[in-house]
């Protein structure tokens, strides 16, 4: 597989440093926008799939016409939350 390069990107000298400063023992400015590019298109997705499962979950709602209250909801996570905790 052929690699790609992802276009040079102009930043502040502060954002540098910054970066600079955060950096781990042999880690590379390279890397670290790497890892982050990464960690960011994850989250992207993450987002996407949620607010897809949402809206499913809305329409499938609107279709049978069941609703759940969000107050019995939060009180069965709360339950569900304390019998994990072992409480």
């Amino acid at each position: 597989m052929k690699t790609a390069t992802i276009p040079s990107l102009r930043v502040e000298p502060e954002l540098r440093h910054a970066v600079e400063n955060v950096l781990h023992d042999n880690e590379t400015l390279s890397s670290f926008v790497e890892q982050s590019l990464r960690a960011h298109i994850r989250r992207r997705q993450l987002q996407d799939e949620f607010i897809a499962r949402g809206l499913a979950s809305r329409d499938e709602a609107r279709r049978t016409g069941e609703y759940y209250d969000a107050d019995n909801v939060l009180s069965a996570l709360d339950t569900m939350l304390s019998c994990a905790e072992g409480k």
